[in-house]
């Protein structure tokens, strides 16, 4: 499956941002041979040739854009709305299995009860759409704002990533 997912970078300028952007992607797909792989492989939006990935499947998303632009607060709400609807709806699978099934059916993942745990704790995957530039998955709302309001020439690079 394909999705996009986001990362927030500091740079001085768009190439810049788009290559540490990479390198982001880079561990997120096990390229950095400290990390484990999470997605399959990644295209970003300045790849062109691609048929099945990127701008030929997203369409025309920007290749990085400064946070505080139009361009990079919608990138960066639609990060965020796709992690919180992807949690609500982990969560909501999640306290209907509590109240619907027995221990014994939770133990034998019935409705895959317990993938939906596992996707509510995710601190990376296909349930986080939002990534600082470390790496690591934007999972609360208190955390976005913190690397936002701590940045002056934060960026958002955009991903297309299979999983």
């Amino acid at each position: 499956m394909h999705m996009v997912i986001y990362t927030l970078v500091e740079a001085s300028t768009r190439d810049d941002a788009v290559a540490t952007g990479k390198t982001v992607f880079d561990r997120l797909v096990g390229s950095d041979p400290h990390a484990e792989a999470v997605f399959d492989y990644y295209v970003t939006f300045d790849q062109e040739g691609m048929t099945v990935a990127g701008k030929a499947r997203w369409g025309d998303l920007p290749v990085a854009a400064r946070v505080g632009s139009e361009e990079g607060q919608e990138l960066l709400e639609r990060g965020w709305n796709a992690t919180k609807n992807e949690f609500q709806r982990n969560l909501n699978r999640v306290r209907e299995a509590l109240n619907e099934l027995s221990d014994e059916e939770i133990m034998r993942d019935e409705n895959l009860a317990r993938h939906a745990f596992h996707q509510v704790g995710a601190y990376d995957g296909p349930s986080i759409f939002l990534y600082d530039e470390h790496g690591c998955g934007i999972r609360h709302r208190e955390q976005l704002n913190r690397i936002v309001d701590e940045s002056d020439g934060l960026w958002i690079v955009p991903a297309d990533v299979h999983f």
